[in-house]
């Protein structure tokens, strides 16, 4: 049985801008509702993490490739549509939502803080996408010494061979990697 008091399953960039680029249909995000409702229902934290910028994009160099022309578009402010948490796993009650300025899930947000402060050792990974947000996160937290587990079917990447390449050939060098069944027989 898992520790889940020491364990916080990491929901991240799971946001209308970015979901609207990924849906192929209902069943889509399933995997990260049934995620969510494991964790919640083991007592393990959910924290959403989101990309999101200050109106104006202070945060946004124009060297910055990705983020640049986010800022040009000007629609990826924290208060705006596209950054909030999408629907099929809105957060509850005492479930922190991070924003974030970069592709981690650490970079400029207070992310470790709270991890910090719930004593959390154990990071449990799902996001869009598997390249991006999953990747960066994944070799920062390896860094920073977590224990790690990748949700493998709630990982979504715009190159399924990238996706691939990752979870089966790289990831595995520094996270558990399993399904999102798998993990939820490791809380019982």
């Amino acid at each position: 049985m898992a520790d889940v008091k020491h364990t916080a399953l990491l929901v991240m960039d799971v946001q209308n801008g970015i979901v609207s680029r990924y849906l192929q249909g209902e069943d889509t995000l399933r995997p990260f509702q049934e995620a969510v409702s494991a964790a919640r229902k083991a007592g393990v934290q959910v924290i959403f993490v989101r990309v999101g910028f200050s109106d104006g994009f202070p945060e946004v160099s124009p060297r910055n490739k990705m983020f640049s022309h986010l800022a040009q578009a000007g629609n990826m402010t924290v208060s705006a549509d596209t950054t909030q948490i999408h629907e099929s796993v809105r957060p509850e009650a005492g479930e922190p939502v991070v924003t974030k300025y970069r592709v981690s899930a650490f970079a400029g947000s207070n992310l470790e803080v709270i991890l910090r402060a719930k004593d959390i050792t154990h990071l449990v990974l799902c996001g869009i996408a598997t390249s991006g947000v999953v990747l960066s996160t994944l070799r920062e937290a390896a860094d920073k010494d977590y224990q790690l587990t990748v949700l493998k079917d709630a990982c979504l990447d715009g190159d399924p061979e990238v996706h691939r390449v990752l979870v089966d050939k790289v990831f595995p060098r520094q996270a558990d990697v399993m399904t999102v069944a798998e993990w939820a027989k490791t809380l019982a």
